[in-house]
This record gives C-alpha cells, sequence and structure tokens, in this order.
C-alpha cells in the first residue's frame, strides 16, 4: 500500500457488515436447510442454542403467529416455550416442527470407527 504525503497510510473503507438474519431465515425456508439446522442444534447439548434454533425455523418457516395457530398455542405461550428458559414437552416440540414441515426422528449414533471406513 502506498503511503500520501506525510507518511500516514491511506485507509480504505471496509465494506458495511451485513446482517445475518436475514441471510439465515432465507436459507431456513428450505426444509433440508431447517432439518441441518436442527440436527446440528440438537448436536451441541444446549437447550437455548435449542431452542433459538427452533425459534429460528418456525420465524422462517411461516412465522410465529401461523406456527401458533397451527399447533393450537397462543403465540405468548409458543414465545415462552421457545425462550432461552423454555423447556417443550415432547409432544409440544413435534407439534412445532410439524407445523413447520419437519419431524423429530432418532437414528442411531455413528462411532468413529465406521466413520473412518
Amino acid at each position: 500500500m502506498t503511503t500520501p504525503k506525510g507518511g500516514r497510510r491511506a485507509h480504505t473503507k471496509m465494506p458495511a457488515s451485513v446482517p445475518y438474519k436475514p441471510l439465515l431465515l432465507n436459507w431456513l425456508k428450505d426444509a433440508r436447510n431447517a432439518a441441518a439446522y436442527l440436527e446440528a442444534a440438537f448436536e451441541e447439548d444446549d437447550v437455548e442454542g435449542l431452542m433459538q434454533a427452533v425459534r429460528n425455523v418456525a420465524e422462517a418457516r411461516g412465522g410465529v403467529a401461523r406456527v401458533a395457530e397451527k399447533t393450537g398455542l397462543s403465540r405468548e405461550t409458543l414465545y415462552r416455550t421457545l425462550s432461552k428458559q423454555g423447556n417443550p414437552q415432547v409432544r409440544s416440540l413435534a407439534a412445532i416442527l410439524a407445523a413447520t414441515g419437519l419431524r423429530l426422528a432418532v437414528r442411531p449414533v455413528e462411532s468413529r470407527a465406521r466413520k473412518v471406513a
């Protein structure tokens, strides 16, 4: 980088940052992306993070009001259920996921030996 007279470096303007949430919500509109996102959240073993992930999926895939309507829960109950302190029952979580076009599934844990082979 060349320096102007006086020896000071010219500052180049950094590109503006882009808010991630609109990009994330757009990406989560695809059911495969939403499923992979939630699967990764489950693997983190972090309940608060999982509730945030489910909330993001609900927002992206119809909005919280629509998901609440489809599950029969009030918007307030849904927000409370998906809050950081939320602890939904399996029935509620399954209903929320169904309202977003997803479902709970259980798969065997792959051992490291299998992944290598």
